[in-house]
């Protein structure tokens, strides 16, 4: 795998998905232009984006939400 990749897998945090996933270790190994649809494909499945992160934001708000309703 070329080099630039590497260090793009280990800046953004996605080598441990890369390892989960071996099947874009080919992909990425025969066109390393590919690492950004790599990427997002990572980040749909395992709810990286901020899209995501702020629907589970909102979610915990209302858990907390419903608790406290239901104590009083």
């Amino acid at each position: 795998m070329e080099k630039i990749v590497l260090l793009n897998l280990e800046k953004d945090k996605m080598m441990d998905y890369l390892k989960e996933n071996s099947s874009f270790i080919k992909d990425l190994n025969r066109n390393p232009n590919n690492y950004e649809n790599f990427k997002k494909i990572i980040k749909e499945k395992y709810n990286l984006r901020l899209t995501d992160k702020v629907s589970n934001i909102i979610n915990d708000i209302e858990l907390v939400s419903s608790i406290l309703n239901t104590l009083e």
